[in-house]
């Protein structure tokens, strides 16, 4: 239950808050930074942060500010980012992945290609079906219709507003962010074990997926793309060339 005990520590509302900070952030942060994002003492916050630590949620490393170097630069600063180690709880145990690594092999070993365009397809309709969720209007499973939109991404997508599509994708667990150019690009893949080992397969399917949420969406102008970058899923979402 190691898993649990780590996860049992966010339970602590200024845990919480310091490791949604830190998870917010592309680059790593600083005590200081962390602390007041968080509004608590610096104090306080190393003392969270580094239990954190402890708990395999976060992990530390040590850095000199830029441009100070050699005898009387001072003490590295400690930084914080989120770990790459993944937790799961399920009671009962499960084996979903382990399902899943099955599914994907014998995908990789249909030598006609069929399963794979079968998986492509059922990607993008699946995504289509997550994407009509957040369309403005739409009765969320509640039954309450609460998404009015707000002004579109100007000159990219004829969306009603920017909130739903970085809602949609959000809600899958990709922490959409988008770049001075432009560009969405999605920091978490949902599916990064599995893409570790069956990279073509999964990229492949999560782009039929992201191609569903957008259609779902109704968005206009916006395009999903292959292309890997350290530390964020393999697909990138730009404009549309005409």
């Amino acid at each position: 239950m190691t898993d649990l005990a780590s996860l049992s520590s966010l339970d602590d509302p200024v845990r919480r808050r310091l490791y949604q900070v830190v998870c917010e952030r592309a680059e790593p942060v600083g005590r200081d930074e962390a602390a007041a994002a968080a509004g608590v003492g610096r104090a306080l916050a190393i003392y969270h942060l580094d239990k954190l630590v402890e708990a395999g949620l976060l992990t530390a490393s040590y850095q000199r500010p830029p441009g100070r170097s050699g005898p009387g630069a001072g003490r590295p600063a400690k930084l914080y980012m989120r770990s790459d180690r993944e937790f799961a709880v399920t009671v009962p145990p499960r084996e979903y992945e382990l399902a899943a690594r099955l599914l994907v092999e014998a995908v990789e070993a249909d030598p006609g290609g069929n399963s794979r365009a079968a998986l492509l397809e059922a990607a993008r309709r699946l995504g289509a079906e997550l994407g009509g969720r957040f369309r403005p209007g739409h009765a969320d499973r509640t039954g309450v219709a609460d998404r009015t939109g707000v002004a579109g991404r100007a000159g990219v997508a004829e969306l009603d507003g920017d909130a739903d599509l970085d809602e949609a994708l959000a809600e899958h667990g990709y922490e959409p962010r988008s770049g001075e150019d432009g560009v969405i690009r999605l920091r978490n893949c949902p599916f990064h074990q599995l893409a570790e080992h069956h990279r073509d397969v999964i990229c492949g399917m999560n782009l039929g997926l992201i191609e569903g949420i957008l259609a779902g969406l109704g968005a206009k102008g916006l395009r999903p793309v292959l292309d890997p970058q350290p530390g964020h899923c393999c697909v990138a979402i730009g404009a549309d060339q005409p």
